[in-house]
């Protein structure tokens, strides 16, 4: 069955140009469009799309309001950020709010289907491309979520592990990488976020990217 996608962007370009991409491929279907927060948070009740790529910088209800919305609300539909390299302290708010991931907007349809189905699985899209700017905005922004504030160390092992995934690397990929079963990466993965004290593996880098553990 073909991953449902509902696509959120206030310019219509930027809309039309990813639904003719993922119209490529076979594993995903886009079910709806919307230019604000407010229709995505309409179109998750109606329609119940497994994703929402989802700009964050939208009159009316922007972005990060509507990930706040569906969080509270317990609503599962997953999110990645659609971005641009100038959008990185929204970024930031926006992972910190509930999303799973980002992307920029110009990003290939092998590299959007495979974040699609990574974060409709369960994993965290954390692309490298900007995780310079990223650092450099955590310092005004500690202390928005979670954390225990004197973390457990981690073992060598846990801080590998923890490398691969703030690289976008799913359970399976890191598997393969370090020769071992993905359901000892798995273990490794939920000691990271018990012992950093977070709640998801997105929240899990930012912590560790905040303290200099990668």
């Amino acid at each position: 069955m073909a991953i449902k996608v509902a696509i959120i962007d206030d310019q219509t370009l930027v809309r039309s140009g990813i639904s003719s991409l993922l119209s490529l491929s076979d594993e995903v279907t886009v079910i709806a469009q919307g230019e604000d927060g407010d229709t995505a948070v309409a179109l998750a009740t109606e329609l119940n799309p497994d994703i929402f790529l989802m700009d964050l910088r939208m009159p009316r209800m922007n972005g990060i309001e509507a990930i706040k919305h569906l969080r509270r609300n317990n609503i599962d539909t997953r999110v990645i950020i659609l971005t641009t390299f100038d959008d990185h302290e929204l970024v930031l708010e926006g992972l910190k709010a509930g999303a799973q991931g980002y992307l920029l907007k110009d990003v290939s349809l092998e590299n959007l289907v495979a974040a699609i189905k990574s974060v409709v699985s369960g994993e965290t899209i954390v692309q490298p491309a900007l995780t310079d700017t990223l650092i450099r905005s955590l310092g005004a922004h500690q202390g928005n979520f979670d954390s225990l504030p004197d973390p457990q160390a981690l073992s060598p092992k846990e801080t590998e592990v923890l490398r691969f995934v703030a690289s976008g690397y799913s359970n399976k990929e890191i598997s393969l990488a370090l020769h071992k079963s993905e359901g000892t990466i798995k273990n490794h993965v939920s000691n990271v976020l018990a012992k950093l004290g977070v709640r998801d593996r997105t929240r899990a880098v930012l912590r560790a990217l905040e303290i200099g553990l990668i």
